[in-house]
């Protein structure tokens, strides 16, 4: 072996899980490593500091860590010091792929219209970025087009283990997106983590955490035939998060492991969000080496890997007895054909089941015969990271779309059909099988290489349908093959959002309705009257492999990634500005934030009123959109009074501070029990007067009155998004009382100095918000709030050292900057607030 390394045998237990084997491993070699992870036993506590070896970004998340690193360099030249001292100072890649939009689609130029409106609509941002990758040494951006990040960082960039400076070690990777855990799959420990987080580590910050209990999943038997990746990740998803894996390592082993490829244990470890865990770990195995030799990854490059796997007690051998704080067993012989939704990943039912548990969400009214009713589906969608890197789904779409087609059948013309693959390979092996002819005339056309549908870019319904989903008020369905269908997320039209394998989207696309059993009721005639069930027209294994054995070659990932970071013509053209520091202008994309002007002192909090109070499961879309800009929202209102007509979406907006406050809160699903059984994004002002809520803030603000947020439990679930933080920031939110927080959305809290303040377990529903609140926090770890004559208990959720100094500081940011300008931070917190907070875990 080359290089350096840190030894782990001797010094690891035998019976260390291997995800703390690396945390460990990081450790030793930063001089970190606590007790209780060098003679870790189940149940252990203590704390880490992680330091990641790169970070990882996508372009909506990525704007925002660039538009804040770049007034830092401003702070630097008004305290006199040179802006360069904020530089990252490990590596940084950035992929732009949230900004597509699904507006064209059913059409053979729908790729073309659809990165042309790309451009148009984000050049601006673009430069930005363009401006970053010059200024920034560290910093590598992949242009618009060459598909989704983390399977771009599962087949190319992703190194497993890496050498550096005469080191080698693992590849730990912290991403903006949550979905980072994808490359799990391939053995690299990786999780999402906010944007604020990832820009202190970019600039030498370790995250701190606490030490997390280890989640052993032992998986046994194999799939059935005719069972999908697909439906083992939604059953997978229901089983963990019932068991509770929030803030957990889940590590997967067992029998089963040997016999599942890499891009099945993507699909698993890609939803791991959505199970709540942090990071859903595969070991190294023979199989991980042939995908990376696969993929193109230099036969050196692989026996490096291999070599440090063996030598580090990182490599799978079943005979190794590891140990962990809790156990899951999972039959994958029990696995059967599902969908998850309509609201969350986790609501899986089984296929035989559907047609009742979908029923049941419809209204009384019109039904879908030969036009869109009640349970229409009207976006069919093949897109995301999860199912989009997985050969055997994908090629199962096209061969189920070939049979469909020979027997004469159609999408339903209600019905928007996309494909966004996540990898330019996708495009190339269903080409070279046949199968994208077949696709084509089910309207499943090439819409671009980007998250799209799946991250709520999936444009307006046909002008037709969406007319008649507003006007008779349908509750009508999406199906897709992404991760999330939290509400308000897919399309604002579309009340039912549902999870399903690429060839079940298909399927009902051709039904074109989600109310029909598809085991027993047909998907359609042939020109002869003769009924079309889903069992005639699912692909056989020996057929679904066929194809992969004779299309998916090495050559083609060769292609792909030749020159990845190189862009196309419009990229290369574009007019990068100059300079240390960015110039700001009267840009509606790219404003100068504000994280580093006054903030409020952290304290106690009198009188305070709840902004909005939230029940269970609010998700970080609901705190922060990402989807189309509403014209009548107070964002859109905002944009148009400065002459803007092409709004866009929210998360294209994430450089201007002024849209995003506006923003927050502003998920047309929102149900806050403050505003009198209206839905969406209203809440009483001062005065009982229910308006919206950025207005509402702004005259609590006006009138001096501090104001919460009070939720349930599970509060912040799905994306890393640190806007759903920044935005309540903004507009003057102190802290958040919750029955439990998400792992990331908590962080980011902290990260913006907001205080995350837990209920004891079974308390918190009576607290109404209606009644104005004191918040006294005390030096215990507790804070004591009062509110219509009743006192609750909470929890002070600083859980390490770190973030009691964030929180002292207000925020990341200010704390970052004084450290890298070098003024004392012994100086900040003289108020006591460091007692206060200090022994909060």
């Amino acid at each position: 072996m080359n290089g350096n390394f840190t030894p782990l045998r001797g010094v690891a237990p035998d019976h260390l899980p291997r995800t703390l084997r690396i945390l460990l491993e990081n450790a030793l070699r930063h001089g970190t490593a606590s007790d209780a992870l060098r003679t870790w036993e189940p149940g252990a506590v203590g704390e880490l500091e992680v330091h990641p070896s790169r970070v990882f970004l996508h372009d909506t998340n990525g704007v925002p860590v660039l538009v804040d690193l770049a007034a830092m360099r401003d702070a630097m030249v008004a305290q006199g010091k040179d802006p360069a001292l904020v530089d990252p100072v490990i590596p940084a890649e950035l992929v732009v792929d949230h900004s597509v939009i699904a507006d064209a689609f059913g059409r053979p130029d729908a790729l073309q219209l659809n990165v042309a409106l790309e451009y148009e609509r984000n050049a601006e941002r673009f430069r930005f970025l363009r401006w970053g990758q010059q200024t920034f040494r560290q910093l590598k951006v992949v242009p618009p087009g060459a598909g989704i990040m983390h399977q771009i960082n599962l087949e190319h960039l992703a190194r497993v283990v890496e050498e550096r400076d005469g080191w080698v070690f693992p590849d730990l990777c912290l991403g903006t997106d949550s979905h980072t855990t994808m490359v799990n799959g391939l053995g690299v420990l990786g999780w999402g983590i906010g944007g604020i987080e990832a820009e202190a580590a970019m600039l030498g910050q370790s995250v701190s955490m606490v030490l997390p209990p280890v989640v052993g999943v032992r998986l046994t038997g194999s799939l059935p035939v005719g069972t999908t990746a697909t439906d083992l990740v939604l059953t997978i998803t229901e089983t963990l998060r019932g068991h509770g894996v929030v803030g957990k390592l889940v590590e997967f082993g067992g029998p089963a492991l040997a016999g599942l490829p890499v891009p099945d244990r993507a699909t698993i470890a890609n939803m791991s969000p959505e199970f709540g865990s942090t990071a859903a770990y595969f070991p190294i195995d023979q199989r991980t080496l042939d995908y990376l030799r696969f993929t193109g990854r230099p036969p050196e490059k692989v026996a490096l890997i291999e070599s440090y796997a063996r030598e580090q007690g990182l490599w799978h051998d079943p005979s190794v007895e590891l140990r962990y704080d809790e156990y899951v067993d999972i039959d994958l012989a029990t696995v059967v054909p599902s969908i998850a939704g309509p609201r969350r990943p986790q609501e899986r039912t089984s296929l035989a089941d559907a047609r009742d548990a979908v029923a049941a969400e419809l209204p009384e009214g019109p039904r879908t015969s030969d036009r869109p009713g009640h349970g229409a589906v009207v976006v069919a969608a093949i897109t995301s990271c999860t199912n989009t890197s997985n050969p055997a789904v994908m090629v199962a779409a096209g061969l189920l779309a070939r049979n469909a087609v020979e027997r004469g059948l159609t999408s339903k013309p209600w019905v928007k059909t996309t494909l966004s693959p996540g990898s330019r390979v996708v495009m190339d092996y269903l080409g070279d099988a046949g199968l994208t002819p077949y696709l084509e005339k089910l309207g499943f056309h090439l819409a671009g290489f980007g998250c799209m549908t799946c991250i709520g870019a999936s444009g307006s319904l046909i002008d037709s349908v969406g007319e008649a989903v507003r006007s008779q008020d349908l509750t009508v369905a999406a199906v897709l093959s992404g991760n999330r269908n939290f509400e308000g997320r897919i399309q604002p039209d579309v009340r039912l959002n549902y999870l399903a394998s690429p060839p079940l989207v298909i399927a009902y696309a051709l039904a074109g309705r989600m109310d029909l059993d598809l085991l027993t009721e047909p998907l359609g005639t042939t020109d002869g009257g003769e009924a079309v069930y889903l069992a005639d027209l699912w692909p056989e294994p020996a057929d679904i492999d066929a194809v992969i054995s004779r299309t998916l070659r090495p050559e083609l990932f060769d292609r792909a990634y030749d020159d990845v970071f190189a862009g196309d013509e419009r990229w290369r053209r574009l007019d990068v500005p100059r300079g240390e520091t960015f110039a700001w202008d009267e840009s509606t994309y790219l404003q100068r934030p504000p994280y580093f002007d006054e903030q409020p002192a952290p304290g106690d909090l009198i009188g305070a009123r709840a902004l909005v109070r939230l029940g269970d499961s609010v998700t970080t879309d609901h705190i922060s959109p990402a989807g189309a800009i509403p014209v009548d929202s107070v964002a859109g209102r905002y944009l148009r009074d400065r002459g803007v007509h092409q709004l866009n979406t929210y998360a294209s907006r994430r450089g201007n501070h002024h849209v995003m406050m506006r923003g927050a809160f502003g998920n047309v699903r929102l149900r806050n029990q403050l505003a009198q059984g209206l839905e969406g994004p209203v809440t009483p002002g001062p005065d009982g007067v229910v308006v919206p809520i950025f207005d509402a803030a702004e005259a609590y603000r006006a009138a001096g009155v501090p104001v919460v947020v009070v939720a349930g439990k599970e509060y912040g679930t799905g994306s890393s998004r640190d806007w759903a933080a920044k935005g309540p920031a903004l507009l003057g939110v102190r802290a958040v009382l919750a029955q439990s927080f998400e792992r990331i959305h908590r962080s980011n809290l902290v990260g913006l100095g907001v205080l995350p303040l837990e209920f004891h377990p079974g308390e918190g529903d009576d607290l109404t918000g209606t009644e104005p609140i004191d918040i006294h926090l005390g030096d215990d770890g507790f804070a004591t709030a009062y509110s219509a004559g009743k006192t609750y208990r909470l929890k002070i959720r600083l859980d390490t050292p770190r973030e009691a100094e964030y929180y002292r500081h207000g925020g990341v940011l200010p704390y970052v900057l004084r450290r890298l300008s070098n003024e004392p931070l012994s100086s900040w917190g003289s108020n006591g607030y460091a007692d206060v907070t200090g022994d909060a875990n």
